[in-house]
């Protein structure tokens, strides 16, 4: 009688969140996952090789098997990519900085696997929304990431209004991102559209050598001068 093989396991692979050492910020069992596993899903795969070779420098590149994953990929190659573990071997899921699955394009993967029964495996490392959250000094329990904030003006304006009275109405912390090169426009924004008493927690570059996380009331935020230009940067509201 014919036994079929087992199922693979869909690894969550987190990488660092830029230029930082990856010994310093990442787990042993991240490395030994690394060691073993030649099949990725990846964001970028020119991210992920420089990813892959900074945790395990051993590892043979030309034995690596990468699929790209990214807002671009269509929904029907989902399926390929999930197909090495329906044959019984281990895949590796990377975003292109910080752990996959969480703000990250991989999620639909991670959901595609359990609908097949594929055991998804997560890894500790660095998620610079949590690091944000852990150091701000707001509501650990009660927060919420909303992403990217709208690109006009007043939508923008009315956004960061509505994210405000939640914070105050739910006792709930507002995060979002900015793309890095708009970073100082929206602080800019940040300054002029809320009230001067909220709380604002500014974290960036975390877990690199330039790190900087500050927490103050908005009115003391623009005593302070900061550049913020391409900088990875995490934006945290609170109205107490």
């Amino acid at each position: 009688m014919n036994i079929p093989n087992s199922k693979g396991k869909l690894y969550l692979i987190p990488t660092t969140l830029g230029e930082s050492n990856a010994e310093e910020v990442l787990p042993v069992l991240v490395k030994r996952v690394i060691e073993v596993v030649d099949h990725y899903i990846v964001e970028n795969e020119k991210t992920a090789r420089k990813s892959i070779k900074a945790v395990y420098p051993e590892k043979v590149q030309s034995a690596l098997i990468l699929s790209t994953l990214n807002k671009h990929t269509d929904v029907s190659k989902h399926n390929e990519m999930l197909r090495p573990c329906l044959d019984g071997i281990n895949i590796g899921l990377m975003s292109e900085a910080g752990c996959p699955g969480v703000a990250d394009p991989g999620a639909a993967i991670v959901k595609l696997a359990h609908e097949k029964g594929i055991q998804v495996v997560p890894l500790v490392g660095p998620s610079s929304i949590l690091l944000a959250m852990m150091a701000s000094g707001m509501n650990g329990q009660s927060f919420a990431f909303n992403g990217y904030l709208p690109i006009d003006k007043s939508e923008k304006k009315s956004a960061l209004k509505n994210y405000e009275k939640l914070s105050q109405d739910k006792n709930q912390s507002q995060l979002f991102i900015e793309t890095p090169y708009r970073n100082n426009k929206l602080m800019e924004d940040l300054l002029q559209t809320l009230n001067p008493n909220t709380h604002l927690c500014i974290a960036a570059d975390i877990t690199l050598p330039s790190e900087y996380i500050k927490t103050f009331r908005v009115n003391d935020w623009k005593k302070v001068k900061i550049d913020l230009h391409n900088r990875p940067t995490i934006f945290i509201i609170h109205k107490m």
